[in-house]
């Protein structure tokens, strides 16, 4: 069955962030989501250069910057005691090898650490929320990525570097899901990937291989606009049937409505511990959902 922005149950009185929502996937998610009703707090690096749809919030947030997280979660809390959808959807892509404020590698850092960050600087409103929902964007990448576990490559491939950042997005969200159900919370969490989508997230990439020329040309030329890309994390975020732990995509693989996915390969459960304890020590920051709980 066809899954659209129609089938968006209302939404008034939800509060809503989305991370990179200044342009596409997370523009267009975060105006479906102002137009049921919700309050969008639009999360984004250059808050000046963005008009905010339907009187959306804007903040300014920079993932590769634990600093800017810590003083962009500080006024969400500030401002609202509950988070009823957190959208981690923001990143980039096979980006020439550099490193964030913090000294991370930039595309695990932002793709990942930056939101593992904001997650655990907002779990206090996340846990006091009934029914909250966190999606993660990932991608079809994670199918080539290596389990944090994986000795690291002697040298940098940004293609690599991409893969295992979403790899470690679709982990992230299994197990942030598993903490949640263990802390007897109704809260859930979720991954989505948006297939092919013409977003500009790979306008940099103009070589002659697959990866940085057919590939990007194609998601350029026939893939879905953002607006039907942006509908696998929508989908995650606002559908009552959708059942924490699992990942929405198109449903033939880089186009089509959005369904369910199912996870591909064993060995997750180690991935996650190892991915938890190094997000742990290198943020200095911790996602104990079971200490929030008793916290609040």
């Amino acid at each position: 069955m066809s899954w659209s922005e129609a089938d968006i149950p209302d939404l008034s009185g939800r509060v809503a962030v989305v991370t990179g929502a200044a342009r596409g996937l997370g523009r267009a998610t975060a105006t479906a989501l102002a137009a049921k009703g919700a309050h969008v707090i639009m999360a984004v690096r250059d808050p000046a250069a963005i008009a905010a749809p339907n009187g959306a919030e804007i903040v300014r947030l920079d993932l590769g910057s634990l600093a800017s997280v810590e003083r962009a979660a500080g006024r969400i809390l500030d401002r609202h005691s509950r988070l009823d959808l957190l959208i981690n959807n923001a990143g980039v892509m096979a980006v020439p090898e550099g490193r964030t404020a913090d000294g991370f590698e930039t595309q695990f850092g932002v793709n990942h650490l930056g939101h593992w960050a904001l997650t655990a600087r907002l779990l206090p409103a996340l846990v006091r929320t009934p029914h909250a929902r966190v999606v993660t964007a990932t991608s079809n990448a994670q199918h080539g990525g290596r389990p944090l576990t994986a000795t690291p490559p002697a040298r940098y491939d940004r293609f690599r570097a991409y893969d295992d950042s979403k790899l470690a997005n679709r982990h992230f969200a299994q197990g942030l899901d598993r903490r949640f159900r263990a802390a007897g919370l109704a809260a859930r969490s979720l991954a989505a990937h948006p297939g092919a989508t013409g977003t500009g997230l790979a306008a940099h990439l103009t070589g002659r291989g697959l990866r940085d020329g057919l590939l990007p040309r194609f998601a350029a030329r026939v893939g879905m606009p953002p607006e039907r890309g942006a509908l696998s994390q929508l989908r995650a975020a606002t559908d009552p049937r959708a059942e924490g732990g699992t990942m929405y995509g198109p449903r033939w693989f880089m186009v089509g409505p959005p369904v369910a996915r199912r996870l591909f390969r064993p060995g997750a459960g180690p991935a996650i511990e190892a991915l938890w304890a190094t997000s742990r020590e290198l943020t200095g920051l911790d996602i104990d959902v079971a200490a929030a709980v008793a916290r609040t």
